[in-house]
């Protein structure tokens, strides 16, 4: 069975009550929309958690090279990779205990939704751009 994306309602919720967001894929290059996606939600007032074995640093922040490394609670893993590493992805982000699974725009994967059911999941939709369009208001520490 196809996935389908939850209702804007429960998106709104978790984005609001989300603070930890892993961004696999991360990148510090200014011109990835990795780069320009975090710092847009890092500049809203969330705690942006690189993941990215080829990077040391992004946007201020230490990168890691897997979600296993990362020290903190996730609330939303973001995924900036292909579909064929989402599965993978997927587990780490249940193994983890995020609440949440976000393949960013043109990435879908139903074996990765499979494998996070537990968490919400949602695909082929822009964080930022569902942050924006949603009038998610900035976080205060």
């Amino acid at each position: 069975m196809a996935h389908t994306n939850p209702p804007q309602t429960v998106i709104r919720d978790l984005l609001v009550s989300a603070r930890h967001l892993a961004i696999v894929g991360a990148s510090s290059s200014t011109d990835r929309p990795s780069y320009q996606i975090a710092r847009k939600l890092q500049s809203a007032g969330y705690r942006i958690l690189p993941v990215n074995p080829n990077e040391r640093e992004v946007l201020g922040e230490r990168a890691y090279r897997s979600l296993d490394e990362v020290p903190e609670p996730v609330d939303i893993v973001v995924v900036f990779r292909r579909p064929e590493y989402t599965p993978a992805i997927a587990e780490q982000a249940v193994k983890k205990g995020a609440r949440a699974l976000w393949l960013q725009t043109g990435i879908a994967n139903d074996e990765a939704a499979r494998i996070a059911s537990g968490l919400i999941v949602v695909m082929d939709n822009c964080i930022g751009v569902a942050h924006s369009l949603l009038g998610i208001p900035p976080k205060h520490p």
